[in-house]
């Protein structure tokens, strides 16, 4: 009989982008794969690959008390009604919600990935440190049983639930990111012409946009000549989203452009000069991968997560967070300095290739499954 996974996710399209070709593997392996998540326009794209779909009505950003408890008591039933031998729990609601459902269902074995800690760890003040304590204990509550096995992204992630949720080391696993397609991501030329600087993400306060916005308009009052273009779309679900309207003033102001949502990223970070991610906080942010994988050199922030997806001076440059002036002096160092970018670029393949290898990372995913599940 099939060992039967269960994925819980947050979105059918995270799923898609993240963790697909781990599935696949798992169903050639011989698990009978299942997901559980909010379902929006990917279903019948999941069922194509083989996997069966549980609709979950698990709403994104911030929500009432009762909508969490409903997720949750929809989370038990389904534990309860497949009997999966294995959990794998992505994206922090579904770690909270799935880790401790799991444990009361009592799954012979559950996977915790900590894709980043998420808005709650960045937000100051009195309630947002209460904030932080409730989360913490939940944290622990889902994730302190023995059968439970946590994989992260990044150390300071790690060390912050090994103090504050009382994780143990030997439950951790570190995996540096999702991965990326080394034959998908080509090493192309840069395009000629003013060299384009390239922010893809989702349109969020905590990418670091606005900075980057100022950054481009502090180095076009210095005469430096380049384009700076925003790839993604705005989320409204996101406490952290910009507006539509906010991102248009500042097209029609020329400060930027705006490419929109895009899903063919080999072709378009292959128009980038340098790509660009001044974020607050990542798990491991899977564009900087891509882009590494392109051959493209990168400016992001020294923060967790970030810093952990270059090597710094030699793949790109580390700049410090929330800081206008400074992501606009290493932008300005690349877009002046041809060389440099191209040396960066070819060492940034380079690591690509040693350390994100969608291959390898499958493995390790495999390597977990086949012995805790």
């Amino acid at each position: 009989m099939k060992k039967k996974l269960l994925y819980i996710v947050n979105a059918d399209w995270f799923f898609l982008s993240h963790r697909l070709p781990i599935a696949q593997e798992a169903l050639r392996q011989g698990y009978d794969v299942h997901i559980a998540c909010a379902v929006t326009d990917k279903k019948e794209v999941l069922e194509s690959h083989g996997l069966i779909v549980h609709p979950l009505a698990l709403e994104r950003g911030r929500a009432s008390l009762a909508s969490y408890l409903a997720s949750f008591f929809e989370i038990v039933f389904l534990l309860l009604k497949l009997r999966p031998a294995l959990v794998h729990l992505v994206t922090i609601k579904p770690v909270l919600f799935g880790g401790i459902a799991a444990r009361l269902t009592c799954v012979p074995a559950c996977i915790a990935a900590v894709s980043g800690l998420g808005f709650v760890f960045l937000d100051q003040g009195i309630m947002a440190r209460l904030r932080r304590t409730i989360v913490l204990g939940l944290y622990r509550l889902a994730l302190g049983s023995k059968r439970t096995k946590i994989i992260f992204q990044n150390v300071d992630d790690r060390q912050t639930l090994m103090q504050g949720a009382g994780i143990k080391e030997s439950q951790t696993v570190l995996i540096r990111g999702s991965g990326v397609s080394l034959s998908a991501y080509e090493v192309k030329p840069e395009p000629e012409g003013d060299p384009v600087v390239m922010l893809p993400a989702r349109l969020l306060i905590d990418k670091g946009v606005r900075e980057f916005v100022e950054a481009a308009r502090l180095l076009q009052r210095k005469g430096i000549n380049a384009r700076f273009c925003l790839v993604g779309s705005t989320d409204p679900a996101n406490p952290a989203s910009l507006t539509d309207d906010e991102i248009q003033g500042w097209v029609r102001k020329g400060i930027i452009e705006a490419w929109g949502h895009r899903t063919d990223m080999p072709a378009v970070l292959s128009q980038a000069n340098i790509v660009a991610l001044p974020s607050y906080r990542e798990g491991m942010p899977k564009v900087l991968l891509e882009a590494a994988a392109c051959g493209r050199a990168v400016v992001t922030t020294d923060v967790a997560g970030c810093r952990d997806s270059i090597t710094p001076d030699v793949t790109g440059l580390l700049v410090t967070v929330r800081d206008a002036a400074s992501l606009a002096n290493g932008l300005e160092k690349l877009i002046l300095d041809p060389q440099r970018r191209h040396a960066m670029g070819r060492a940034g393949r380079k690591l690509a290739e040693e350390a994100f290898d969608i291959r390898e990372v499958v493995t390790k995913h495999m390597d977990i499954y086949n012995q805790n599940g």
